[in-house]
């Protein structure tokens, strides 16, 4: 109750009966799961729009040999020791070899060595 409902009776707390209170809070425990079922349905059906919307925008493109391409860094540092204001990506690399679709032969531009390395399209 709110104070202002205290001096002046609210219609709200003249018709309120404990009996028929309690049956509404257990009618509503009973509909729990459906109103979590519900709001599931909702947040995939806005994923789904959001995603069809994006994806009208989006032009793959798959990669040939010689395109540069950076390498997302958690991949090479998989714990996280270096810190949440380390580099999201590492140096450019050239695809050297494509051995099947999203899986590349890479190469340091400088040092030479090569890195065998999978590509997640999302």
């Amino acid at each position: 109750m709110i104070p202002v409902e205290i001096g002046v009776q609210s219609s709200r707390v003249v018709h309120f009966i404990e009996e028929n209170n309690e049956e509404g809070l257990r009618n509503l425990l009973d509909l729990v799961e459906e109103f979590i079922d519900k709001a599931a349905i909702k947040v995939a059906v806005y994923q789904q729009m959001v995603s069809r919307y994006y994806n009208k925008r989006v032009n793959p493109q798959p990669l040939r040999e010689g395109d540069l391409v950076l390498r997302n860094s958690p991949i090479a540092d998989p714990t996280g020791t270096r810190g949440k204001l380390a580099p999201n990506w590492e140096c450019p690399y050239n695809v050297k070899r494509v051995l099947r679709p999203r899986t590349f032969k890479l190469e340091t531009l400088g040092a030479g060595k090569f890195l065998e390395l999978e590509y997640q399209a999302y």
